[in-house]
């Protein structure tokens, strides 16, 4: 079933108005008519608000407003949403390998993405360039949401230092540091069956060169939390991705 994100205000006494590209997309692309079904999930920055998505029927298409008209059928809250959140912190991949990289880190339930500037980066943004990738980067990371029936988008942050993002993910509960040079997984395991609903969750991946020492260093100051995935070397675009799976198997598997 297709699904769409609103403004809250967008939604009164029982309707949504859905509007701008979307409203394009339903009325020109998927040539909706009135009775036809889909999900439209709320965007608030209120902690306290339900996640949940509404069930509504096209009415109408207002052509002046440009807007489709959609009546409420019933509200559910959403069960998409992993009891951890989780926030990855991925060293700056090539272009192709971070749109794989958003797409799948948003499938697997992280809600935010922070690409980070490392010393061993392959890619280095150019001045002016920064803005312009992460509306695109965001722009991927919703469409992922849809797809997937998240109940939120995921945040795409701007590009930070390494040194700024170790000080961000050293406030969450556990944090979190894949690193080539540990071997076995009985730390691995202790640490992530240890995690509590509710708590937040930081990832550091390294980039396509790897960690430099200094950087892993600094993460363990930090109080990150450095670990194996295994006994094979994983790529950037799916260490991430592993341990996202690992997680998502810990936090859901009571359900």
């Amino acid at each position: 079933m297709q699904r769409f994100f609103v403004k809250p205000e967008q939604i009164a006494d029982g309707y949504v108005r859905i509007d701008g590209g979307d409203y394009v997309h339903i009325k020109n692309v998927l040539r909706m008519r009135p009775g036809e079904a889909f999900m439209v999930s709320a965007l608030t920055d209120a902690s306290d608000a339900p996640e949940g998505e509404y069930y509504c029927l096209l009415e109408a298409f207002d052509e002046e407003a440009k807007a489709a008209v959609a009546k409420i059928a019933y509200f559910q809250e959403s069960r998409q949403e992993l009891p951890c959140p989780i926030t990855l912190y991925q060293g700056l991949p090539k272009s192709e390998k971070m749109e794989l990289i958003l797409q799948k880190a948003v499938e697997l339930g992280a809600v935010r993405i922070v690409p980070v500037a490392m010393k061993r980066c392959v890619v280095k943004l150019e001045a002016g360039r920064g803005d312009k990738k992460t509306a695109r980067w965001q722009a991927i990371a919703e469409s992922a949401a849809k797809q997937c029936g998240r109940a939120r988008i995921p945040e795409v942050s701007g590009v930070l230092t390494y040194a700024e993002a170790v000080r961000e993910a050293s406030a969450a509960d556990v944090f979190l540091v894949p690193y080539e040079n540990e071997k076995g997984m009985a730390e691995t395991r202790r640490i992530v069956s240890q995690i509590a609903p509710g708590q937040t969750i930081s990832i550091m991946i390294g980039p396509e060169g790897g960690f430099d020492e200094d950087e892993i260093r600094l993460a363990k100051e930090a109080g990150g939390h450095t670990i194996s995935l295994g006994k094979r070397i994983l790529r950037t675009e799916t260490a991430g991705m592993c341990l996202l799976s690992i997680l998502m198997f810990y936090l859901e598997g009571e359900d």
